[in-house]
């Protein structure tokens, strides 16, 4: 399975152009991508400090400075379809799709899929927090069992245990993660 490792820190690329990008990267502190040649995705830094990725099936992703994950393509078409967050926040905006698979946010605690939207995950060490702009997401455990839908204004907290229960985000937590992601 093709992938894409990014992390703040990582040096080498495989094309000489992502190079300079990287050393931009390096040197102001955010996090850096190491786009593969077929994951259909370019980096961009912003002002604030965040990396923005868009993908060539329209996915957008906005990483937090410092923020682990790696791109994925699982079905080897050459556009990533899933994203593996070990840690910080990344903000996700997928074209909405009339059918096919969901693309996916997986954490070591949650799995959150959508067909089409914009949310916000956050990794931490033992919680993985997700967050609705716009759409709607469903988000469940690693390990089998019930997930929950959010729509608009909800998050979930994902713990390793208890239940997943959906909270309406009061605008203070809203807009601390948003600022995370330059948003």
């Amino acid at each position: 399975m093709p992938s894409t490792q990014t992390e703040a820190g990582m040096s080498g690329f495989a094309r000489a152009g992502f190079f300079a990008l990287a050393s931009l990267f390096l040197l102001i502190g955010s996090a850096i991508a190491q786009p593969a040649a077929n994951a259909g995705c370019t980096a961009a830094p912003s002002t604030a400090g965040t990396q923005i990725l868009r993908c060539d099936n329209g996915i957008t992703i906005v990483a937090e400075n410092g923020a682990r994950f790696e791109l994925k393509d699982a079905n080897r078409d050459g556009h990533i379809d899933s994203v593996e967050l070990s840690s910080k926040a990344l903000l996700v905006e997928v074209p909405r799709k009339p059918r096919g698979n969901a693309f996916k946010v997986l954490t070591p605690q949650a799995i959150a899929a959508v067909r089409g939207t914009r949310w916000a995950v956050d990794a931490a060490e033992a919680k993985t927090s997700v967050f609705v702009a716009d759409g709607r997401v469903g988000v469940n455990r690693r390990t089998p069992g019930r997930g929950v839908v959010l729509g608009p204004g909800e998050g979930v907290d994902v713990e390793p245990t208890g239940p997943l229960t959906i909270k309406t985000w009061g605008q203070p937590r809203v807009d601390a993660l948003m600022a995370r992601l330059g948003q």
